[in-house]
């Protein structure tokens, strides 16, 4: 219907991103850790069963990388472990690299090697990720005890000893991980440290370089509790970038706390960074992480950087999915995957989209598998229903009824009418208690803590 072309009637956005530079599309990493750090969100837990499934859909839709989990940590991550590498063998998960997570521990790498080859996977088929603490804070107060063990000091001198005493210790601690996992077999290791975004990143470009000569392959930078903003992850990142060897892969880990992990991954990206975690739906800790769905629609329709092989069209898809083995939905204007950003109701709205669907929609329905729909409500226009009376004419016919304009105000009036009436007797409310209700069954609290410690720790009864 538009005579112009839809580039001499709208700006693309791209106009003002043409100058922003990335990676080779074809070198930039989705690094997925749904099955890992989605799984650490309140509330949600999968069986190995159910992350074999997550892990399958995500190697379907071209994740590049994906984080099984914690095997030292848990029978449950050995357990899944153990189905991803037989999926993969059997070549269920294409091409997708597999990562196992340990700490800056001998026992650590020791368990998850050990659980690798008693399903025949060699430790040099899997990606460890070792990691400790990065900023002083942690440094000094979160594994500062360990760091004094490690060093075979006196835990007295803990409060005493200075900051650069701890950064030294932690190097070290790192560096001898590194050398045991490649002792064990492990080519590929990935390391980075917590806390990344408040530590100095002098120390940070000290610690992958130590980390590098001694056999690392992949350092890793995390904004663990999501406090970068675009313009500090710019600062944080063309530095560290800048320190490191020219054309390493590195990772950015980020939260999304302030709402502003899509902008942030897309920020590190310009800055060389070509590893970028996410997670499906943004599941995590607190407000979760980088969104999966923004990350990469972001990327390819604002600034024009396609990732080759990645299904684009199953985004919606894998959104419904997520809510079902997670129990968490999602907003129902979620960017992208939402189930009603592609409806429309005012009729100010709908009678323009009438026109052309590019009048109030910017993300094209069609890439992430989606479709522009109408809801019926308070704020319909007589013409969107003149429109849909004039479509459905063969039903209206069999019953001898004429679509019309006079015949479309008359059903729009009714319309607004009912959508009045259901709302004076929504059930919203009660709905969302139920919700919240059986959530709360799922998960245990306090009190329940207590009551497993007393049913096994009661001293036992004399006979």
């Amino acid at each position: 219907m538009l005579r112009e072309p839809i580039e001499r009637l709208i700006r693309d956005p791209k106009e003002f991103t043409d100058a922003v530079h990335f990676p080779d599309p074809s070198a930039i990493r989705i690094y997925d850790e749904t099955l890992r750090d989605g799984e650490q969100m309140p509330g949600v837990c999968y069986t190995p069963a159910q992350k074999l499934e997550i892990a399958t859909t995500l190697a379907d839709i071209g994740v590049h990388v994906m984080s099984v989990g914690f095997p030292a940590a848990s029978e449950g991550d050995r357990s899944t472990l153990q189905l991803v590498m037989d999926a993969k063998r059997r070549g269920h998960l294409g091409d997708v690299e597999i990562v196992v997570m340990c700490r800056s521990n001998r026992s650590d790498i020791d368990v998850t090697a050990r659980t690798l080859r008693e399903v025949g996977v060699e430790p040099r088929d899997v990606t460890f990720f070792i990691f400790t603490s990065g900023s002083d804070l942690h440094l000094k107060y979160k594994i500062g005890k360990t760091l004094l063990r490690y060093e075979g000091r006196d835990e007295r001198e803990w409060l005493e000893l200075p900051l650069s005493f701890y950064r030294a210790a932690n190097i070290r601690l790192q560096c001898d991980a590194i050398t045991h996992a490649r002792e064990c077999g492990v080519e590929r290791i990935e390391f980075g440290a917590e806390d990344g975004s408040r530590g100095d990143v002098a120390y940070f470009v000290e610690y992958f370089k130590a980390g590098l000569a001694a056999g690392g392959t992949r350092p890793a930078w995390p904004d663990t509790v999501g406090t970068l903003t675009p313009e500090a992850t710019r600062w944080y990142c063309s530095r560290i970038v800048a320190g490191l060897p020219e054309g390493l892969p590195i990772v950015a880990h980020l939260h999304n706390d302030y709402g502003l992990g899509t902008i942030n991954a897309i920020v590190a990206t310009s800055c060389g960074f070509k590893v970028i975690s996410v997670t499906a739906n943004g599941y995590g800790e607190r407000a979760g992480n980088v969104k999966l769905h923004e990350f990469v629609v972001a990327l390819r329709v604002l600034y024009g950087i396609e990732l080759p092989g990645f299904q684009y069209g199953k985004l919606r898809e894998l959104a419904r999915f997520m809510e079902r083995m997670s129990g968490i939905p999602l907003q129902q204007h979620e960017p992208i995957v939402g189930s009603k950003v592609f409806a429309h109701e005012s009729g100010i709205h709908t009678q323009a989209m009438l026109i052309d669907r590019r009048m109030y929609e910017a993300v094209p329905a069609e890439l992430v598998g989606g479709a522009t729909n109408w809801v019926f409500g308070k704020h319909t226009g007589a013409a969107l229903v003149e429109d849909t009376l004039r479509r459905q004419h063969r039903r209206l016919a069999q019953a001898g009824v004429e679509p019309s304009s006079e015949l479309a105000h008359r059903v729009t009036d009714e319309v607004k009418r009912l959508r009045e009436e259901r709302a004076a007797s929504s059930k919203s409310e009660e709905t969302i208690e139920l919700y919240e209700s059986a959530m709360r069954r799922l998960s245990l609290n306090e009190n329940d803590v207590v009551e497993i410690a007393l049913a096994l720790g009661a001293p036992a009864k004399a006979s």
